[in-house]
């Protein structure tokens, strides 16, 4: 399992995509925090916080992911590979967590340099040092379990076709609806009474808690169990290939 871990991201980190991926996550997200005018801009609206990157950041890895993660099953079935490798002493579940884990330490890479703004925030408040390190801390790891959840998403969706596009496409409307989705349900009419458990199905609510630097077990066992369920959703999605 780990030797195929290692071959999944150094086979990522040497391709174009890859670094495209990284660089355009951390192009976007720079944009938007240091040059576009706007309630993002850490500059213009003068206070020490990188509220704005973990706006943006879940909006880029909508897009993100699912390009880090279509190639995962889908070129392995396209290439006629995927026989191959399920043939190695390795059991369905190992091959899904090796390509899974990987996924995240990709995500991983996108993120660090982002740190880099953290010490410019850091030294530029009034006086040094003064954000809110609880909230920060709390929100890097919220966005580590938000894009731990998209790629387990991805993993899913690329095991269901082979189909690079179509992986991406499904991927992306999955991830959109989990973050995005339940909160525009929790507001229909037909939902009235019912809205906060809606809403509480959701990505986003558990992330935006986890953002404000208190780290819930329930927020941690909701985007555990999220993962879980399109790893256990994937592996049957690979074993039908025997019924």
């Amino acid at each position: 399992m780990f030797s195929l871990f290692k071959k999944e991201v150094k086979g990522f980190l040497s391709s174009v995509l890859g670094y495209v991926v990284i660089i355009v996550f951390l192009l976007i997200v720079s944009l938007f925090l240091w040059v576009f005018p706007g309630e993002f801009n850490v500059l213009e609206n003068g206070y020490s916080s990188l509220d704005g990157l973990f706006m943006i950041a879940p909006w880029v890895y909508l897009f993100l992911i699912p390009a880090i993660t279509m190639r995962s099953f889908a070129d392995e079935k396209r290439s006629g590979t995927i026989e191959l490798l399920l043939t190695k002493p390795l059991t369905d579940l190992n091959i899904i967590m090796a390509k899974y884990l990987a996924g995240i330490v990709l995500v991983i890479f996108s993120i660090a340099p982002t740190l880099i703004y953290y010490y410019a925030v850091y030294q530029l408040g009034n006086p040094v040092g003064n954000i809110d390190i609880g909230a920060t801390n709390g929100s890097y790891i919220g966005l580590i379990f938000l894009a731990s959840a998209f790629v387990s998403i991805g993993i899913f969706a690329s095991s269901i076709t082979d189909n690079q596009v179509i992986s991406f496409i499904i991927s992306l409307f999955l991830c959109f609806i989990a973050y995005q989705g339940f909160d525009s349900f929790s507001s229909l009419q037909l939902f009235k009474g019912v809205d906060n458990i809606i809403a509480g199905l959701g990505v986003s609510q558990h992330y935006v808690s986890m953002s404000r630097g208190v780290i819930d077990t329930r927020d941690i066992i909701y985007f555990v169990g999220l993962s879980a369920i399109f790893i256990m959703m994937t592996k049957t999605s690979l074993e039908s290939r025997k019924w």
